[in-house]
């Protein structure tokens, strides 16, 4: 036993002794270090020495008497540092020059960048706040936070980030703390703020943990008046203490002292922490063997400000062991205070030059030995760079917190089966949620001026979305509920399946009674954009939570709960960068969008790119027409023509077959008893469907229909009215026979076949097979694709018949038809054929939007497998993106199309691989996906309007040019 205890005290003295002999200031050429620093200390004059230690306030947004201000400060009383406030980063560079020109010895120069330094300046990059943070499970990614910051105090002439906070905030009422802190389990504390400074200190920036000894349990904010830690030393010894004595053992280089009342660690319970030499010298330095950079919280500071006169408090501060004097007040007259103490030995010289020796290390340290002014140039775009996007993105995604998921109602499944509302709590923007909500399934926004009012209007979801919103402004804004949402959620709660979505701190939780009817809950921590976003894409599946609670809700959720979720393999959204592409290089989309509408090819245009699952590229340009009245949104929808084909008939003809209903080798004549004994009877699946089968390419149905003498529709054929006998649909106010849908079959059966041999694209297959799957599943296509497949992938802006599901101005008009139905063609089908058939085309007649069609060859991509369904087996998608006829010379697989096997064909860009597949649409549309690059391209226009001779899209080969800069914007690797 007394050996067991022997070594205990053995190994405690070893992690004593490994403080003691940490130097976090000694650099690696220590020998250069301490000759430069004798070199200046012993010119100096003793005015000198007492000007480095003051630390002044310095802000960017104030007028030429501050610029005076600092710049006598700094001639006359010698200042060493500077902390900078508000606002703008540009103003501080050119000040921070200016005012190191004027010093004789460089300054140091600190800031508050707790979450990076848009905390004090803005147009700078903003991370999430360390509640967040605390979520995260991956401490190397805290390490990296912690570069990226420091990257940007490197850019702005910034050595010194008072930084990382190391309280344990184990009170949720904790006034100025709260959202600062990363939890309230100090070993979490502990490890996140050592990942953090080693990030920061890898670059040279001094990390200042603070707020020692531990501001984490107080009620009372240190600005306004002096909180009071009242806890034994065992009890300070395991939280408040525990973070600071591991950070110090891994080399932090500086420590911030607090103004605090500890009375177990200062009797004198008027004396704030800051200037008790039991704690500064006794506790921190000798006991936890601190050897860095001591500095004091803000000076100006009620906590301390109150206790005496400016003056006196700046000496106590030193003489309690602290080496730096953080904001200062009354410089002349503590100089003066100063040379008092040192005649009188208050303060000795020798006590004076330990802290300035530490300081001009600390300048070494972070090479001000060799100080060059800051670039101005390009400073703002190296504040926000792609990497700081990136970085914080995988932050969010890491700290999202799925804390309750009853019935696996989180991430949601079976869409086919849900009708959604959402809706709001909380008085912040919740825009970009609801926006991603949107892009995977309807979602609508359900508001109400009573209770009573909104519980009506949700009777008719099955689940609802409840978003819980409050200001992201900072951390210490308001984060609680109203009485009125408290009620509102639980009666919402109580009458429907919820997934309530916390963006706001998890303490908020604390108010909720119960949270029995509740099936599902996320913590997202913040109101910030990324937050809503990627909190939205975790709800459909397409992110997976991963994030633990940083702090308990009572004994609801204890900290360190956190569920996984399962990932349903739909869509995400994020930057190029995020799945290997550039930026930059995809921009050049942009431009050739650009030329597309001055050159009138088309009067708008959509452009979606998504690589590796991810949408990363999503952008509408130009107008519907060429009137320029009504802009191109995401969610227009536009006619997709031939798309029609791939998204429509193929999809259910691919499951046929693999149900085994029908074969590749089945024939026209097997399929259709119309067709047995014509010249389609022994025609097979194969053959049609890969344009082999000797078919024209199409018919001209619509010019039999047309009056000999007017060349206008006969009324032999139309009538204005709909009736039983004119049902069909063609345009306003213009209906065919109902029986000419067999008229076009018959024709097609009688027409003859070409003669030639070899590959012939053709639309009429796709008459055949809508024929033979509306009278398989005596249902029309719109129904069938929307029930097999479109209600469940999330396509709620994919259909046939649009005027019937979306406003006129959702859909983009295609041409202004002079030749056939003699008006703006506007919601209806532009091909002739389809339009004979109502609208509802096996080759055309489909209306979608980018997004949606994304989803469909992102299901292809991922051979059959989408939003937690299997729609096929990889085998059945590989068997139709497969070219039967190659060694004729026929690039197509069955139904898809795939990139050209002879010079003069243009079906690509070149640029793509065999396995590769996808469609073009003559109303100048285009879908592509790639196996190997994971890209998956989509393009929508109107080019035919005004006419369909407005050719310039088809020439330029805009479509396929376009897939050579999405190509050639993958970075390699």
């Amino acid at each position: 036993m007394f050996k067991k205890f022997l070594f205990l005290i053995i190994l405690l003295n070893g992690v004593f002794l490994k403080a003691q002999n940490v130097d976090p200031l000694k650099t690696l050429d220590s020998i250069a270090q301490t000759q430069w620093v004798n070199s200046i200390i012993d010119s100096m004059t003793v005015e000198e020495k007492i000007g480095q230690l003051f630390m002044v306030a310095a802000y960017s947004n104030k007028d030429v008497v501050h610029e005076k201000f600092i710049e006598n400060l700094i001639k006359k009383y010698h200042i060493g540092a500077l902390i900078f406030f508000q606002d703008q980063p540009l103003k501080q560079a050119k000040l921070t020059n200016k005012y190191q020109a004027l010093s004789k010895y460089p300054l140091l120069v600190g800031i508050d960048g707790e979450w990076g330094l848009n905390m004090r300046l803005k147009s700078t990059f903003r991370f999430p706040w360390n509640m967040t943070l605390g979520a995260v499970q991956n401490n190397s990614l805290i390490t990296d936070f912690g570069v990226q910051v420091a990257k940007h105090c490197n850019r702005m002439g910034i050595h010194m980030n008072f930084a990382p906070v190391v309280d344990v905030n184990i009170n949720p009422n904790n006034p100025i703390i709260g959202n600062r802190s990363f939890g309230e389990n100090p070993e979490n504390v502990a490890q996140k703020s050592i990942a953090f400074s080693k990030g920061l200190q890898s670059l040279n920036v001094l990390a200042s943990a603070k707020h020692f000894p531990g501001h984490g349990d107080t009620e009372t904010d240190s600005h306004l008046a002096l909180p009071v830690i009242d806890f034994t030393k065992e009890r300070l010894d395991s939280v408040e203490l525990y973070p600071f004595k591991q950070i110090i053992n891994e080399g932090v280089a500086g420590i911030m002292v607090a103004h605090l009342c500890v009375p177990n660690l200062e009797p004198n319970k008027a004396l704030p922490s800051s200037l008790s030499k039991p704690i500064v010298t006794g506790l921190l330095q000798q006991e936890l063997g601190f050897n860095g950079l001591v500095i004091t919280d803000a000076m100006n500071m009620k906590a301390s400000a109150n206790f005496s006169s400016s003056q006196e408090i700046n000496l106590a501060a030193i003489l309690a062991g602290n080496d730096l004097l953080d904001v200062p007040l009354n410089i002349p007259e503590t100089v003066e205070r100063f040379k008092k103490a040192l005649a009188s030995g208050e303060l000795t010289e020798e006590r004076l030059n330990h802290s300035v020796r530490k300081i001009l290390k600390t300048k070494y340290w972070a090479g001000l030995n060799n100080y060059k002014p800051i670039e101005i140039e390009h400073l703002i775009e190296d504040l926000n760079t792609v990497e700081d996007e990136l970085l914080h993105r995988e932050l969010v995604e890491n700290s999202i917190t799925l804390l309750k998921n009853e019935e696996v109602i989180f991430p949601v499944q079976n869409l086919d089966k849900k009708k959604i509302a959402y809706v709001k709590l909380g008085d912040a923007d919740n825009d970009s949620f609801v926006t991603m909500l949107n892009n995977y399934e309807k979602v609508d926004v359900v508001t109400a001026t009573n209770l009573d009012e909104l519980i009506v209007k949700l009777e008719p979801y099955n689940l609802v979305i409840v978003g819980f919103h409050k200001s992201n402004k900072n951390p210490w804004k308001n984060y609680k509920f109203k009485d009125r949402d408290l009620v509102w959620l639980q009666e919402i709660a109580r009458s429907n399946n919820i997934i309530l979505d916390v963006f706001a701190s998890p303490y908020s939780l604390l108010q909720i009674k119960t949270f029995e009817n509740i099936e599902g809950l996320v913590v997202s921590y913040q109101n910030s954009k990324v937050s809503q976003e990627i909190s939205a894409q975790m709800i459909f599946g397409a992110v997976e939570a991963k994030g633990k609670l940083p702090v308990s809700i009572k004994k609801s959720f204890s900290e360190g709960h956190g569920l996984t979720s399962l990932s349903l393999n739909r869509l995400g959204y994020s930057i190029p960068e995020d799945v290997g592409l550039s930026s930059e290089k995809l921009k050049r989309i942009d431009s050739i969008a650009n030329i597309v509408l001055k050159d009138e090819m088309a009067p708008g245009l959509q452009v979606l790119v998504a690589r590796k699952g991810k949408v990363v590229y999503n952008k509408s340009f130009g107008y519907h027409t060429l009137e320029k009245k009504t802009l191109v949104k995401n969610s227009d929808v536009y006619d997709i023509a031939s798309l029609t084909k791939i998204l429509a008939s193929l999809p259910l003809i691919m499951e046929l077959e693999e149900q085994e209903t029908i074969s590749l080798e089945s024939t026209i004549g097997q399929l259709l008893p119309k067709f047995k004994n014509t010249n389609k009877d022994t025609l097979t699946v194969k053959e049609v469907l890969s344009h082999y089968g000797r078919l024209h390419a199409w018919i001209p149905f619509y010019i039999h229909t047309l009056d000999s003498i007017s060349k206008k529709p006969s009324h032999e054929y139309y009538s204005e009215q709909r009736s039983k006998n004119y049902a069909l649909k063609v345009a306003d106010h213009l209906y065919l026979r109902s029986d000419y849908k067999d008229t076009i079959l018959n024709i097609i059966a009688k027409e003859d076949q070409r003669k030639k041999i070899g590959y012939k694209y053709s639309d009429l297959s796709y008459y055949i097979f809508k024929d033979y799957l509306e009278g398989y599943y005596k249902k029309d296509l719109a129904k069938l694709t929307e029930s097999h497949f479109y209600k469940s992938l999330g396509a709620n802006r994919t259909t046939y018949l649009p005027l019937n599901k979306f406003a006129k101005s959702e859909i983009v008009p295609t041409e202004k038809d002079d030749y056939y139905r003699f008006q703006l063609v506007h919601g209806y089908v532009h091909d002739m054929g389809a339009a004979m058939q109502g609208g509802i085309g096996g080759h055309a007649g489909l209306f979608s939007n980018a997004n949606d069609i994304a989803k469909i060859m992102q299901m292809y991509l991922q051979k059959g497998y989408y939003g937690g369904k299997r729609y096929f087996q990889p085998k059945t998608i590989d068997k139709f993106n497969h070219r039967y006829y190659a060694e004729n010379k026929v690039r197509k697989g069955v139904g898809f199309d795939k990139p050209q096997i002879k010079e003069k064909e243009k079906a690509t860009c070149g640029c793509v691989s065999d396995s590769s597949f996808g469609h073009s649409g003559f109303t100048g549309t285009y879908t592509w996906a790639d196996p190997e690059s994971e890209i998956v391209y989509v393009f929508l226009s109107n080019r035919i309007f005004p006419t369909a001779s407005n050719m310039g899209l088809v020439r330029k080969n805009i479509r396929t040019d376009i897939q050579q800069f999405i190509q050639d914007a993958i970075i390699e690797e």
